[in-house]
């Protein structure tokens, strides 16, 4: 007999606790409810910060090349996808300088937080801006600048030539359809036939699929307080409505955001991003370092944001809503998702309870091994952020629960001892940041489940209208992890390093830049073909001149030296310094009415004990752009002869509307592609890019299934885009 009866709850305050649960589930209904309605049936007023719909000029090319740059530091093409489709939003719709928000300005990422401050100071003490060559006496603008952001901001007022303003759509807001198709033209040797008794000895010896590429993208926006978005992909090799796809594309990512002005300010269902603080506590997509922008240093977290890329497995999928009053906001979200995973069973008699070895990144799902890993783990993230601003100031914190299906059973090795492999993992992090006057001060301090922390501060001092300079310093325990975080510095997350970069900007005349950096690193333990703790550094330093629109011409050097096991065979691996210098001088200028050129120069040397290697690329481009003609195209042709995968050089390559191509030279040979985009009415266009690649030293390309035999290696790519 239980002496201690269980408390219950009388029918009357039962029904007054479920009376008052259903009166807030009601209000907080009818608020979203209300904010949809208003932002979707209701004539809205367009945000200040927004322009009225011009006609969008062509993208700026300093802007691609700012891209180009962040690749070149780390990221990955998903990452500029994502960028390019920012980009895109304000070339459709220009940010208003005059009205725009701190956090608006920093969306627009080819501007830094010092340019940010002083322009915001120079619209409060002076007024309103005129005319956008009024930028030159802000502290921080020149000429290139004020060129590379022209496509994507306004005043407020006036209108600049370029194509025609697409219509808006029946609901009074801006939807976009795209299909690509892509596939390589020659055959590769996992598409070629098989006899049916060498496929069934061995699964994997070919593609399941078709060897083409498709992707399909539709998007509905209204300004910028709804989306709604669909985006399905399928790979060369993967099956498509058969087999292993009977639902069609391998990939399939949605959203739903809503954002508000009130005490809702957002909210987001299906697939996100989340970014917060310097990225040391939690960041998911475009994580990039350093670049030869020597002051872009500092990192600005917007928050959620919806995921729109192709990358299947480095994303949210799950809720999330940011809710605000005055100078506080409180950010929660849950995810929980299934992703893809190299698994080893422990016990044959219960197939599926394995450990987990490594988490997939490729998602590619084109071979039986390859389908075995495809969505075998799921991954639960449950967490919150709270950020207080007040004028210049902010300050935030980011914590979070992370939790997987299955336990990991990692195979050590010497430089692996502390990488993450648990399967449950929280963080907790504070950041700040203050701009006030030529100054900007940021920082962030964050903890594992362990207690072992991690810490980045740096700051951006304008000396003098014609110098700034940036210094960082962050110190990563060694132990410390971090599966979520995508922080300044060599390694992918936030851990077994500490080191301090000094970047600074030179404006020599208004004409000549110069800008340089310098990052030493150290690495208290060892690393992947590290075995010892060791040391690393970096060089940088860019002249630019541009003596008139849309003409620059610039000189870099880069210098790079990083710690690798020696290559004399012996039972003792210490590390030499790898070092990498390269040399590039680039010219960007203008021929005729519509007609611009590109020309490019570029060498490097690697060193690594007695392996020696050195490589040149030399590429020009001719591009047309006129805004009366519904015609425009993109010409390269390049020449490259390096000695080996080490002294490879990448160079960015024009792409259709939303794609990023970014691929490396390596061997000896020639390069040539082909973009044209074509007007067939006000809301279509239609676009073809033809590019190959022919190697004057072998008879074949890839490896593996990827294999091509022949010397050339051609691939074809065409898309159609449809607004209304």
């Amino acid at each position: 007999m239980n002496c201690c009866p269980t408390p219950t709850v009388s029918a009357p305050a039962a029904t007054v606790l479920l009376t008052g649960a259903f009166r807030l589930l009601l209000a907080f209904t009818a608020h979203v409810a209300t904010v949809v309605l208003q932002t979707l049936a209701c004539p809205v007023m367009e945000p200040d910060s927004l322009s009225p719909a011009r006609p969008p000029a062509p993208h700026s090319e300093r802007a691609l090349l700012y891209l180009e740059g962040l690749l070149e530091a780390g990221g990955q093409a998903p990452d500029a996808e994502n960028l390019l489709d920012r980009l895109e939003h304000f070339r459709q719709r220009p940010l208003n300088l005059n009205t725009a928000t701190p956090g608006q300005l920093q969306e627009l990422f080819l501007l830094n937080d010092l340019q940010i401050v002083n322009l915001l100071t120079h619209i409060r003490e002076h007024g309103r801006l005129i005319s956008l060559p009024e930028l030159q006496a802000i502290d921080g603008f020149d000429l290139p600048l004020i060129e590379s952001i022209l496509p994507y901001v306004s005043l407020g007022h006036g209108n600049l030539a370029g194509e025609s303003i697409p219509r808006a759509g029946p609901m009074g807001g801006n939807q976009l359809m795209l299909l690509r198709y892509q596939r390589l033209l020659e055959e590769q040797k996992g598409f070629r036939p098989l006899c049916p008794f060498e496929l069934e000895s061995n699964p994997n010896a070919r593609y399941l699929g078709s060897p083409y590429r498709l992707y399909a993208r539709y998007r509905y926006t209204r300004y910028d307080r709804f989306s709604l978005g669909i985006t399905a992909e399928k790979d060369p090799g993967e099956e498509f409505f058969r087999g292993s796809q009977p639902r069609g594309f391998d990939f399939y990512s949605g959203h739903l955001q809503l954002k508000g002005q009130g005490i809702l300010r957002n909210l987001t269902a299906g697939d996100f991003q989340l970014q917060s603080g310097q990225g040391l506590t939690l960041w998911t997509g475009m994580g990039f370092g350093k670049t030869s922008q020597a002051l872009n240093v500092k990192k600005n977290g917007t928050g959620i944001r919806p995921h729109t890329a192709v990358d299947e497995n480095n994303f949210f999928r799950g809720i999330a809503a940011t809710a605000g009053m005055g100078s506080m906001e409180v950010t929660v979200f849950f995810s929980s998702k299934r992703r893809d995973a190299a698994l080893r069973e422990t016990d044959t008699r219960k197939p599926g309870q394995g450990v987990i070895t490594s988490l997939q990144q490729s998602g590619l799902h084109r071979t039986p091994s390859e389908l075995a890993g495809k969505n075998s783990v799921r991954q639960t993230v449950a967490g919150g952020m709270l950020h207080y601003r007040r004028g210049g100031f902010k300050l935030g914190a980011t914590a979070y629960h992370l939790a997987f299906s299955k336990p990991f059973g990692r195979n050590l090795s010497f430089h692996n001892q502390f990488a993450f492999g648990n399967q449950s993992h929280h963080a907790v992090g504070m950041h700040y940041s203050y701009g006030a006057e030529n100054m900007v001060f940021f920082g962030e301090v964050t903890a594992d489940a362990s207690r072992h922390p991690a810490l980045l501060k740096g700051v951006i001092i304008s000396l003098d209208p014609g110098l700034s300079l940036a210094l960082l310093y962050r110190n990563y325990h060694k132990k410390h992890q971090s599966p979520l975080a995508s922080a300044f510095g060599e390694n992918p997350g936030a851990g077994n390093e500490m080191g301090m970069y000094a970047g600074m900007e030179v404006r020599v005349t208004q004409q000549i830049t110069l800008s340089a950096f310098a990052d030493h690193i150290g690495f208290p333990w060892m690393r992947y073909r590290s075995y010892m703790p060791s040391e690393a550094s970096d060089y940088l330093i860019h002249l630019s001149w541009a003596p008139g629109r849309d003409t620059e011409i610039s000189l870099r050097y880069r210098k790079r030296s990083r710690p690798l096991n020696s290559a004399v065979p012996g039972c003792v691996h210490y590390p030499e310094p790898a070092q990498t210098g390269q040399l590039r001088i680039h010219g960007a200028y203008p021929v005729l009415p519509g007609v611009s050129m590109r020309t490019r120069a570029e060498m490097v040397r690697y060193a690594h004990g007695a392996n020696r290697e050195k490589g040149f690329l030399i590429y020009h481009d001719i591009l047309y752009r006129n805004s009366s003609n519904p015609l425009s195209a993109t010409l390269r042709y390049a020449m490259f002869d390096t000695g080996g995968h080490n002294s490879r050089i990448y160079a960015h390559e024009h792409d259709v509307l939303y794609a990023f191509s970014f691929p490396f030279y390596s061997d000896a040979g020639t390069r040539a592609y082909l973009l044209v985009r074509y007007r067939l009415r006000y809301n279509l266009d239609l676009y073809a890019r033809i590019a190959q690649t022919a190697y004057r030293n072998r008879d074949h390309s890839g490896s593996g299934l990827d294999r091509v035999e022949g010397n050339l290696r051609t691939e074809l790519k065409l898309q159609l885009r449809f607004r209304f």
